[in-house]
């Protein structure tokens, strides 16, 4: 039997009853691999399931070539396939392929059942370019891991068998099976850093030292093992210093090493699908971790922030800014199941007329998300906005009135959620912070017309 064949055969043997997704692109690699599983599953070596995904990302003028080629390739080997066109759009901080690769693998999660195998063409050279781009990347040990065989994909499992098969391995075997495939001419531009890598690196090295994919292909793998180590330190060090799912406590990841702080501060993103922080990024986290009590401090990563307020260091989501936003309630109409689309996914606001005949006790870890408000006067603007200018107001669970900034610090919420509220105003008068109180002035009686509004989140 073929190497090939006998790699493939040895590692599905793990899986017998694993369905198979071949990623297929039509190159040399995914028409090897294809066709190898084709053979195993014809002689009966392998009882898998085997289909085939094509993605066309549209970016190069022949992608439908390579679309109907795909379907011809699987129509001569009786397999079923499923074709997804992707729209890969340009975004900053990320490379054209980056975003073509997750496009990719999104759309072969959508197009897989759960818990296949979603098997790519991935070779040893692939592998070597890989951690050669992580050194020139000036990465860690996660990028300088490389590509691991197996590695999960949401509900699905990535696997890539082939990685102790070198290129000149699979060219041999698509020429000895008279194979034909695609050439996709992007894969010959030098302007691409792995292109770079494949045709003006890597022949140099491996004529030097003919066993460079080898010792590459090993190195990666000790550093598979020392994130691994790195992962579960991460992981424990979490279990100390998380207070919710978005936050951890300052006084204990104070208590960590810098090393350790940086590979606890990774894994956290990590385990939110957050960009990685840079070097600088961390430096300027751990440093501001001592910053003075009354500062908040924020440094964004990514799409993110990590921000330190009263003890805590919180993740949050790079929000828009909704000052500005105003939405007046038609009051002339029936307020029956009004709803308030707000910015930003802050939710929904359903407002509705009704008689109180019930006490409300609709809390959430002290959050108010239900309101009951006695009606305008006729000719009286509704109003939500998110901007104060900072108004004395009377909670109903004060005595006195203070001023709406002081209010909104005693309950203890966080400065940049105070930017997110939303605020009920009858003409300029506040009538109260809708996920926490109503002023009392406000407040009807047992049996009298209210208003009810309910923050949906």
């Amino acid at each position: 039997m073929l190497t090939i064949e006998s790699t493939l055969a040895r590692f599905f043997q793990q899986y017998p009853n694993k369905d198979i997704v071949v990623a297929y692109s039509g190159g040399i690699d995914s028409q090897v691999l294809l066709y190898a599983l084709a053979q195993l599953a014809k002689q009966n070596i392998l009882s898998n399931k085997i289909s085939i995904c094509h993605v066309n990302h549209g970016l190069s003028e022949n992608a439908l070539t390579w679309q109907l080629f795909a379907k011809q390739q699987a129509q001569q080997l009786g397999l079923p396939i499923e074709v997804c066109e992707v729209n890969v759009v340009p975004q900053k901080q990320h490379s054209l392929e980056e975003l073509a690769r997750d496009a990719r693998y999104k759309a072969l999660q959508e197009s897989s059942v759960d818990h296949a195998l979603i098997v790519t063409g991935h070779h040893s050279d692939d592998q070597s370019e890989t951690f050669l781009l992580a050194i020139k990347r000036g990465a860690g040990l996660k990028g300088l891991s490389a590509m691991k065989t197996i590695m999960p994909l949401g509900k699905q499992i990535l696997v890539r068998p082939l990685l102790n098969i070198s290129r000149q391995m699979i060219m041999d075997y698509a020429n000895k099976h008279q194979l034909s495939w695609i050439e996709d001419e992007s894969n010959q531009d030098s302007r691409f850093d792995r292109n770079f890598i494949r045709h003006n690196i890597m022949p140099v090295l491996t004529e030097r030292w003919p066993s460079m994919l080898t010792t590459i292909a090993r190195s990666a793998l000790h550093c598979q093992e020392a994130e691994s180590l790195l992962r579960e330190l991460a992981a424990q060090d979490l279990k100390f210093c998380q207070i919710s799912q978005t936050s951890l406590s300052v006084e204990e990841i104070k208590k960590l090493s810098k090393a350790r702080f940086n590979n606890l501060i990774r894994y956290f993103l990590q385990n939110h699908q957050c960009l990685m922080p840079s070097t600088e990024q961390l430096e300027q986290v751990h440093n501001q971790l001592s910053a003075a009590a009354d500062k908040i401090p924020a440094v964004k990563v990514g799409h993110s922030w990590l921000r330190r307020f009263k003890g805590e260091l919180y993740l949050t989501a790079d929000f828009d800014d909704v000052s500005s936003w105003v939405y007046e309630i038609d009051v002339q109409r029936e307020l029956y199941l009004q709803q308030i689309q707000l910015p930003d996914k802050l939710g929904v606001l359903i407002v509705n007329a009704e008689f109180i005949d019930t006490d409300i006790d609709n809390f959430d870890n002290g959050v108010i998300t239900q309101h009951q408000v006695i009606p305008p006067n006729r000719g009286q603007k509704v109003m939500i906005k998110f901007s104060h200018r900072n108004p004395k107001c009377l909670p109903d669970y004060r005595q006195h009135s203070r001023s709406l900034k002081k209010v909104l610090q005693e309950l203890s919420i966080a400065p940049w959620l105070r930017q997110r509220l939303p605020f009920l105003y009858y003409d300029e008068q506040l009538v109260g912070v809708i996920g926490h109180f109503i002023c009392k002035p406000f407040i009807p009686e047992k049996g009298e017309p209210a208003l009810n509004i309910r923050w949906t989140k």
